[in-house]
């Protein structure tokens, strides 16, 4: 199976702009922003899509939405408000079948998205 563009970047195969990174956890800044703060909190075990996740992964779900929280404070986004988004397959948005967590800010953000 081929490697997914996050793997490649997991691997330091392919280069990013990295804003956090743990045992665990990568983030990076997304390189098509849709708000000025535009970050994928992505783990490194490759869990395809959120249908995937099993109740043994309940705690990398966890630190991600823990590294959104402190990204947003760092970023400086926390007092005005942040989205946090998880996109599940091609209707729900999801293009990298490897999940990550999109933490968006720094504007105004409208309901419905979309």
């Amino acid at each position: 199976m081929n490697k997914t563009i996050f793997e490649k970047i997991i691997d330091k195969e392919i280069p990013a702009n990295i804003l956090y990174e743990d045992e665990s956890i990568i983030a990076i800044e997304d390189i098509n922003p849709v708000a000025p703060v535009h970050a994928l909190i992505i783990p490194k075990k490759c869990i395809e899509t959120l249908n995937d996740l099993k109740p043994s992964d309940a705690d990398i779900v966890g630190r991600m939405v823990l590294v959104a929280n402190k990204l947003a404070k760092e970023l400086k986004i926390d007092q005005s408000g942040y989205r946090t988004i998880f996109n599940c397959n091609d209707d729900g948005g999801q293009t990298v079948y490897h999940i990550h967590l999109h933490l968006v800010g720094g504007r105004k953000m409208n309901w419905p998205p979309g």
